[in-house]
């Protein structure tokens, strides 16, 4: 165990407007009003848990929880709802031995590639909504560094993904990915091989609009020969309409077959080849037959004259006044 001056263990060790607790090694700077910007500058070298909430910081830059550049042996770093923006390369630079670290709630736009450097120890990290969508492309990048092959669980529930934003998820130790209120239609091929092979990992994945076509079908399957979903009842189809609010594991395997969807499809098409055959028989039948149709019409309509006419002459017999007085 490290041991330090004991000058260090003292109240005036305690960073400004923030609470020490020298027992457990806790740093908590909480600010309700929002009007302290920054992160304290001297961070005692005893703090093994450092909460930071509501601090207006912008910008995690190069080495930020660094004092006077020497490391930490932080184990926890709590930083929501500090309107976080932005985190620079090595931003966590001097924290060799952080065990957790949470961002949640805050607006992450830009996240530097090398964000997550220097984290070898890292076992939990903690995302859930903060990412925009602008900042989602970036985030697959900073999170396939070399440092984070030890994380253990990763909870990014929340962000609007639209995807794992995980390039290979066999570089990881993951033993619990949260992906739960997101944008997530279907997971692909290539994860889906990977959860097969990291049978370890437990995925949380509810509260996403899961398009049931046959796009979904080698989730489903994935579904229903493993159990490392653990809210696999929880998770419902949002399209396409006909589907809407079935329960994806209770989905037949023909509503997620290719194949049968695509003799649907075949079928459909030749319907409509067949019924187009039909009307191009149909016309040139009367194509051929414009002679024969025309006598026939103009037959019709001469008996229809010859009618009125006779329906005409009685019409006016009846309607004369000397004509009745000669009958009688």
């Amino acid at each position: 165990m490290c041991s330090f001056p004991l000058s260090l263990l003292t109240d005036d060790a305690c960073p400004p407007s923030c609470v020490c607790a020298l027992d457990s090694g806790t740093v908590s700077c909480q600010d309700g009003s929002g009007s302290d910007t920054g992160i304290p500058a001297d961070i005692p070298l005893w703090t093994s848990a450092f909460i930071l909430q509501r601090r207006n910081i912008s910008t995690l830059k190069r080495g930020a929880f660094m004092t006077n550049e020497t490391e930490l042996d932080m184990k926890t770093l709590s930083l929501p709802y500090n309107g976080i923006r932005v985190i620079e390369p090595y931003a966590f630079l001097g924290l060799p031995r952080l065990h957790v670290l949470d961002l949640s709630h805050n607006h992450l736009e830009c996240v530097s590639g090398r964000a997550f450097h220097g984290l070898p120890e890292l076992r939990s990290l903690y995302l859930n909504s903060t990412v925009l969508p602008q900042g989602a492309a970036q985030l697959t990048t900073a999170l396939s560094a070399q440092s984070l092959r030890n994380l253990l669980r990763l909870d990014l529930a929340g962000n609007q993904l639209k995807s794992i934003p995980l390039l290979r998820l066999d570089i990881y130790n993951l033993h619990a990915l949260v992906l739960v209120n997101n944008s997530i239609e279907s997971i692909g091929k290539e994860n889906i091989t990977s959860l097969y092979q990291q049978r370890h990992i437990r995925v949380y994945i509810s509260h996403n609009p899961f398009r049931c076509t046959c796009e979904l079908e080698a989730f489903y399957y994935w579904l229903r020969n493993s159990s490392q979903c653990q809210d696999a009842g929880q998770l419902v189809c949002s399209e396409p309409e006909a589907k809407r609010g079935i329960r994806v594991e209770k989905l037949r395997g023909e509503d997620v077959d290719c194949m049968n969807e695509n003799l649907e499809a075949v079928s459909y098409v030749f319907l409509g080849i067949v019924l187009a055959l039909i009307g191009v028989v149909f016309l040139m039948v009367l194509y051929l037959n414009r002679g024969g149709i025309k006598r026939w019409l103009n037959n019709i309509r001469e008996a229809c004259r010859d009618q009125m006419e006779v329906y005409h002459y009685r019409y006016e017999q009846d309607s004369d006044p000397r004509l009745a007085n000669v009958a009688v």
